[in-house]
């Protein structure tokens, strides 16, 4: 699996999550919950970044 796929795969899925969360205004409920997909983001970044390393 190529880097670009492996990061389109992940913002589709981070992007539905958060329209999931907000559409039942889970968001407004708990805001700090909006940090758990920007930590996701960063260490399957991390994860990626040596995975696929050129």
């Amino acid at each position: 699996m190529k880097k670009r796929i492996f990061d389109l795969i992940f913002i589709i899925i981070a992007a539905t999550i958060l329209i999931i969360l907000s559409e039942y205004e889970i968001l407004k409920k708990y805001s700090a919950l909006t940090l758990v997909p920007i930590l996701i983001a960063y260490f399957l970044g991390q994860y990626s970044e040596r995975k696929f390393k050129k």
